[in-house]
């Protein structure tokens, strides 16, 4: 069982993606609703995925996934957005994540594709 981190700045949508992933396959250890509540969740919680928004007041998704990038341990990240990947472009391709999951694709098995090496969402890394 993997634990999640869920980043996102809408309660609605972290409380609706914490109920479908808390599972059989993930145990949300907890949830974060800005860029830097979420790098000190990982640093309290230190999750084996973080489900991270790309649009969050104060430091983005990008930043925060760069930061967690540069660190010893780390985990792993999956972006998500309710716009389509190809609205980031080469800033998408380039961020240093396990992928990319659209908000209306959401689900335990696009995230366990991602833990599992497939490309979802249009963006693999």
């Amino acid at each position: 069982m993997n634990t999640l981190l869920v980043v996102d700045d809408h309660e609605p949508f972290r409380s609706f993606v914490s109920g479908l992933l808390n599972g059989d396959r993930f145990l949300v250890a907890g949830v974060a609703e800005d860029g830097e509540s979420a790098l000190d969740a990982v640093d309290t919680l230190h999750p084996d995925v973080v489900l991270l928004d790309i649009q969050l007041p104060g430091i983005d998704g990008f930043e925060v996934a760069d930061r967690l990038a540069a660190r010893a341990e780390r985990p792993a990240v999956v972006l998500t957005s309710t716009r389509d990947a190809t609205d980031f472009g080469v800033r998408l391709k380039n961020a240093p994540v396990l992928g990319f999951v659209p908000k209306h694709e959401m689900s335990v098995a696009a995230i366990t594709a991602l833990l599992d090496g497939h490309a979802v969402g249009g963006h693999e890394s």
